[in-house]
Order: C-alpha cells, then structure tokens, then sequence
C-alpha cells in the first residue's frame, strides 16, 4: 500500500504541475496578429488599436507646465497613449534628434539649385516629374514614404551635379527605385521602372544612374521627411510611431482623431512636393504647416494653432506664414494648376475627397500672430 500511495501522491503531484504549466504557457501566450489594413478602411486612426471586446476608458491627459510660465498648463498627448510601443518617456528626445538632423547641410538640397547650379532642369520640368512620379507610385501601389524620400533625392542630387534635361526623367526613377527599396516590403524591379518610362532607358542605364545616386548619398538612405513628422500610419518602428506625437496634437480637444483632417494634411502635405519654391522649407515646418492650413481649411473662424500645437511643434504662428502662405497657394490652385496627380488622387472616396474641400482665399493676418497664453 506504501508504494501504491506514493504512485498515487507522485501522479496527483505531477497533475498540477501540469496544469501549473498549462495556465502560465495561456498567460505568455502572444495575442494573435492583427489583420492589415488599408488606411482608407481604418474606421480609426486612433493612437493605439484596442480591441472592442476589451476595450477601456482612455486615461485623462495629464497636463505639462511650460518652464517660463508656470501658469500656462498644456496637455501631455504623450501620456495619454497605454501603447507601450508609444515610448511617451522617449518621444521629446527622438523628435529633437529628427529636428537636428533635419537640419545637417548634407541633409538638405539648395535652396536654390536650379538658379545656381542646373542649366537645363526648370522648376517647371521639376513639378511635371514629381507630378508624374505621384502616378507612378499610386500605379505600384507604394508608400508615401517612399515618394517622399524620392524626392528629397532628386532635390539633394540636383543640388551638386548639372542634369542634362534628357536625364531627369532618369533620376526620378532611379530615386524612386532606391527609396522603394529602401522602404517598401516587395519593390519594384529595375524592369519595372524602365517599362513605365515605355523603355526610354535600358536596364543598364537606371542601375548605373542608382550607383551615382547612392555614391552620392554615401548609401545613408534615411533622411527625415515631412511624412516622418506628419505620420498618421500605425507603424511598428519606434522613431515613426514617436513621430505621430505631432500631428497628434492637432487633436487636441477631441474624443478622436479626424480622418478629414489627417487625409487633408497628407493631401497639402504632397501639394508641396510639386513646388520648388518649398524646398526652402524644412520638413517639419511644412508639417506643421500643414497642420496649421488643414485647421483652418476644416474651421475657419477658428484660432488654427494653440500653445500645445506651439509647444510641441516648436514653431509659432508667425514663423509659419511664408510656408503656410505658399501651400495655401497650391491649394487655391493659383499655381501649379496644370499639375493634377495629386488632385485626382486626393478626389477619391477612400481619402474624403478632400481635394474638393474649398478653403477661404485669405487667411486672416491675426492668425499669424503669436499665440498668448
């Protein structure tokens, strides 16, 4: 009976350690990955994705003291975030990390190239291939990173070495082909860039346009764009999640983000490419003022900034207003109005048809005043 007993104390033993197991392997167990989506089927373009069958109240944002006034309150939009992937602790210091390197001379293209160094390439044939570069990427159906960083290539490669006009077509799809590779999951071939030039250029000549291109940028490919600051995709890279902060705070006072107002931005936000006279600009300051111009376009009799739009842009309303004034220039269509990609792009349902959206034709002059506490 004594080693029957033991049997039975050794086997009733080894029973919960299983089921100790069992529960501790349900309670580690990964939730189950999400589906994608496109982002014009996002319902929600919240900062963080919760589950309806758990969801929770957001927490109340708490509020940050501006260090020269004690008495002026702002929300914290990082803290308002329970998405650990927010990194809310980090998300000052990797934005001033973005605004510094954004600002390094190998970073940036001049600010006036064509004037100084192109002899063929006009600002005209500039817009028509960044134009025709917008349907290029909507055909392959890549990122808009991707089209960003394409044309801060062009920009930056124009800036140092005179372009035969013949060519430019060239390095637009060449840039296009390095950022795509840079940033997409599945690339385009370098047969697929040269089918939609219709052959123009042989397989051969794109590939040693690319080495040029890449010398030149001593292969670093990453480079801080107006979409970095201007993010409104879920990513799962830190520095690009970090990044939505800015365009997060033109939801302040709101229970949820507006699509309106997100696809608004990103349709100012491309408008801008197509201008050679916004090269001048930084790209976060053309983010923010597309921010600013979005605001305005949406709610017009409204103060289109704040003090937390201020604060965490760190741009005031009067050192917006040349490149505000700019972009709302392309929006009323007085330039640039033979270039239609990014129009028709942006008149689709999937994006609000927020090409269609009319914005007054002056912006009130107290706008660009600094906002008081």
């Amino acid at each position: 009976m004594g080693d029957e007993e033991n049997c039975v104390r050794i086997t009733r033993a080894a029973k919960k350690r299983a089921a100790a197991d069992m529960a501790a392997t349900q309670h580690l167990q990964l939730p189950a990955t999400k589906k994608r989506v496109v982002l014009g089927e996002l319902t929600n373009l919240s900062n963080f994705a919760v589950d309806s069958a758990s969801a929770v109240e957001p927490q109340k944002p708490k509020c940050r003291l501006k260090k020269k006034d004690q008495k002026t309150e702002l929300p914290d939009i990082d803290a308002t975030s329970n998405d650990p992937q927010m990194c809310a602790p980090y998300a000052s210091d990797i934005y001033t990390y973005l605004h510094s390197i954004e600002t390094e001379e190998k970073r940036r293209p001049l600010p006036d190239y064509i004037e100084q160094v192109q002899k063929n390439v006009t600002a005209n044939m500039r817009g028509i291939l960044v134009d025709w570069l917008v349907e290029v990427a909507e055909e392959y159906k890549l990122v808009s990173d991707t089209l960003y960083l394409t044309v801060s290539y062009i920009d930056r490669f124009l800036s140092s070495h005179v372009l035969n006009k013949q060519r430019l077509q060239l390095l637009g799809v060449s840039c296009m082909l390095i950022a795509a590779k840079y940033e997409e999951i599945s690339p385009p071939h370098v047969e697929d860039f040269c089918f939609i030039t219709d052959n123009t250029y042989t397989k051969e000549e794109v590939v040693k346009m690319e080495t040029d291109i890449l010398n030149f940028l001593k292969f670093e490919m990453g480079n801080p764009t107006i979409k970095t600051f201007l993010r409104q995709e879920h990513c799962q890279t830190i520095i690009l999640l970090i990044c939505r902060r800015f365009t997060r705070a033109a939801y302040e006072n709101c229970k949820s983000p507006n699509l309106k107002l997100e696809f608004l931005g990103c349709y100012l936000a491309e408008l801008s490419l197509l201008d050679y006279g916004c090269v001048r600009f930084l790209p976060s300051m053309v983010a923010a003022s597309v921010i600013f111009l979005s605001r305005f376009t949406i709610r017009p009799k409204m103060h289109p900034w704040s003090l937390t739009l201020q604060h965490y842009s760190g741009y005031r309303p009067s050192e917006l207003k040349d490149c505000v004034i700019a972009i709302h220039e392309l929006q009323l269509n007085r330039r640039g109005s033979s270039l239609v990609a990014v129009r028709d792009k942006y008149k689709q349902h999937k994006f609000k048809c927020v090409a269609t959206l009319s914005s007054p034709p002056e912006i009130p002059s107290l706008y660009f005043e600094d906002v008081k506490a």
